[in-house]
């Protein structure tokens, strides 16, 4: 599993804040569970941020994820960046990207939301 970090501080995503003593708090957490794997770090950056500020957020996360290893987790996976700004998060040392988008086109919000009805 990966644990996911709310990178932009942003109170309608999910995550835990970016700093190290609440990563290692949880990561230890995680890791005392038999039937999990820690594998890595997980975001989903600002969507309305400059170019500067995805590499800002995209660094934090490569940080965290270096600074996990450095404190003895065996984790390898910086899950970040989608069809949108994956190129800057590639750069960043992404080594998982969501592009969906990019396949399958924009979702239309509209229809699913009156499919939820």
């Amino acid at each position: 599993m990966c644990i996911e970090i709310n990178i932009a501080n942003e109170p309608a995503k999910h995550g835990i804040k970016a700093n190290e003593s609440e990563l290692l708090s949880l990561a230890a957490h995680i890791t005392a569970l038999p039937n999990l794997q820690l594998r890595g770090l997980m975001c989903v950056a600002k969507a309305d941020s400059t170019q500067a500020e995805l590499i800002m957020q995209f660094q934090r996360m490569q940080h965290l994820l270096k600074y996990l290893q450095a404190t003895g987790y065996a984790v390898d996976v910086l899950s970040m960046g989608m069809s949108g700004d994956m190129d800057s998060a590639i750069q960043c040392g992404a080594t998982h990207v969501r592009v969906g988008s990019a396949i399958f086109g924009a979702r239309d919000y509209s229809t699913e939301l009156r499919n939820q009805s």
